[in-house]
């Protein structure tokens, strides 16, 4: 047992100060705030924070970051590039790739990610020799980061969505689809369960263009206390051709087809009208947004907690964007308290996943943890409970995961430096530099 002192903490109630707590089998004991430290308590000076949860990442389009932005174009013109990247994974590369990606984020304070993936096949569409290796390959490369994920394993059938209806998958989209929703649970029901302490499967709908209707009723139909992603109104596009072809919204479709529930997450949910607001409030549903990537693609302005391509990997850039993004849209300032920034980033994040019983520092709960410093050039002068306003990735120093220290003076104890990781696997992608 390991117990800790530290000058400030996020609670479930608040910011508090002078807070010591022990860390025992993975999970946080008692824990009192306004103590004195003992000797052998281990101090973190800074600001602790819960772990906190990215719930929508592809991890695959970090090859993107920094190489998209020469011509213009649109989301379109961008996911041609995004699919020229995938004809080049395999499963050892994607390994390379992914766990490079992921200790990015630990680096910058991630304790657990949604991997939403669909990259299933080999480039002409067949089943590897063991059909989940792409998705083994991306817990692996969880394992070796240090930290949790869900697998959300993705049912993608159709190319495309238009007015006429739905296309077929093109070759790209061959490598993407099992077929039929049966193909997609078999091969799930294929794969060998995870260390439960480390990763879970979940489940994902890619779209309402990917999954037509008649799929949707037996996603539906079978959904039993998993968690369910889909990304949603993404793109006015999507919702004109869902208008045009089922004559109504994503949103509306997805609950007609019994998809919408508590477990179900919708990723983006950029372009929603009231109607499709209060639908998923009716149904208890989460929403995962990612600003960083809404303005990177110019989908429009969204709020998130995910980050999505991985062209910006700072959770606290999300966390502002959430309330930034907010005030642009209402000049109104404080849309979001503190805490409620907090509590999105990670206790509800940790939800969205299937993680109950994370991303709080609480008795019984699991010992994920961030210390922020409050002595740099960016965080120096802060309040505490204000540092989520003024911190950056930059500024992590020391990341907890299940009570193994990942991250320390930041950096990572087991990888070591992190960006010959992404040489190496840029290089195995022959991507020029």
């Amino acid at each position: 047992m390991t117990t800790y002192w530290a000058e400030h903490a996020w609670l479930p109630t608040g910011p508090a100060s002078s807070v010591r707590f022990p860390v025992h089998d993975g999970r946080f004991g008692r824990v009192r705030a306004h103590v004195h430290a003992q000797h052998d308590d281990v101090r973190l000076p800074g600001v602790v924070l819960p772990g906190l949860a990215n719930t929508h990442s592809h991890a695959f389009h970090r090859a993107l970051r920094g190489r998209t932005h020469g011509g213009g174009g649109n989301f379109w013109t961008w996911r041609d590039q995004m699919y020229a990247v995938t004809q080049r994974l395999d499963p050892d590369t994607y390994f390379a790739l992914a766990r490079a990606t992921f200790a990015e984020m630990v680096l910058a304070g991630v304790t657990v990610v949604g991997e939403f993936h669909y990259l299933h096949h080999d480039p002409s569409g067949r089943h590897y020799a063991n059909p989940n290796a792409m998705g083994d390959a991306l817990v692996a490369a969880a394992a070796e980061a240090g930290l949790r994920i869900t697998l959300l394993d993705t049912c993608y059938l159709a190319g495309g969505l238009t007015g006429e209806g739905h296309t077929a998958p093109d070759a790209t989209q061959q490598r993407f689809s099992d077929g039929s929703v049966g193909g997609w649970l078999d091969r799930m029901a294929a794969r060998t369960p995870p260390d439960p302490s480390a990763a879970r499967i979940g489940a994902a709908i890619h779209s309402v263009r990917a999954v037509p209707k008649p799929s949707l009723e037996e996603v539906g139909a079978w959904l039993d206390g998993v968690p369910l992603h889909v990304h949603l109104s993404e793109q006015p596009a999507e919702n004109i051709a869902c208008e045009m072809f089922y004559g109504c919204s994503p949103t509306r479709l997805l609950a007609d087809t019994g998809v919408l529930r508590p477990d179900v997450t919708a990723v983006h949910a950029t372009h929603l009208s009231a109607e499709d607001v209060k639908m998923l409030g009716d149904a208890d549903a989460q929403a995962a947004f990612c600003p960083t990537t809404e303005r990177d693609l110019a989908d429009g302005i969204g709020l998130s907690l995910g980050s999505d391509q991985n062209a910006v990997v700072d959770p606290f850039e999300e966390l502002r964007g959430l309330e930034m993004n907010e005030r642009l849209t209402t000049n109104e300032r404080g849309r979001f308290r503190p805490d409620e920034l907090v509590r999105v980033a990670s206790a509800n994040g940790y939800r969205s996943l299937g993680w109950f019983g994370g991303g709080e520092i609480a008795e019984g709960a699991l010992a994920d943890f961030v210390v922020v410093r409050d002595d740099t050039i960016r965080t120096v002068g802060s309040r505490s409970g204000q540092i989520v306003y003024s911190a950056t990735a930059a500024d992590v120093a020391t990341v907890v995961v299940g009570g193994r220290v990942v991250v320390d003076r930041g950096e990572h104890q087991r990888l070591g430096s992190v960006a010959p990781l992404f040489r190496d696997a840029f290089d195995a992608l022959r991507v020029e530099r």
